[in-house]
């Protein structure tokens, strides 16, 4: 590990002691990655590629000292809320969609069955012109 790399990862523990206590002095004061990449002055990239575990260990001290649920995990709750939404929603419709097809087939059956036992023509229309088989 190099010096550099050692004083970013120093910057970044202290930007978290600041955020965390409430006395940021160059982000908005946010507890996320974003403010806390500013705050340490180093790219957001460089958090969330090269310091992983910072930023983890950060989001385990916003639970645990700030006690509140960092804000991508508010995200991914919701996104898991709404999505569960969707799904009974869209069982439903399956099951109301299944239950059609069920009766649409009963009343095919009936339909042909109903038409096949007839012993009498059924009659035709006034309008209706019946075709006459061709004679050769």
């Amino acid at each position: 590990m190099n010096q550099q790399h050692r004083d970013e990862r120093a910057r970044i523990r202290e930007a978290m002691d600041r955020l965390l206590t409430g006395q940021a002095t160059t982000s908005n004061g946010s507890l996320t990655v974003v403010a806390l990449a500013a705050e340490a002055s180093v790219h957001r990239m460089a958090l969330q590629k090269r310091h992983a575990d910072l930023k983890h260990e950060f989001y385990e001290r916003v639970r645990k000292e700030a006690r509140q649920v960092p804000e991508p995990e508010k995200r991914l709750r919701a996104t898991v809320a709404k999505l569960k939404k969707t799904l009974a929603n869209k069982e439903a419709e399956l099951e109301e969609l299944r239950r059609l097809v069920t009766n649409l087939t009963l009343a095919s059956a009936v339909l042909t069955a109903g038409n096949g036992s007839s012993a009498e023509p059924v009659p035709a229309a006034e309008n209706v012109i019946p075709f006459r088989p061709t004679t050769s």
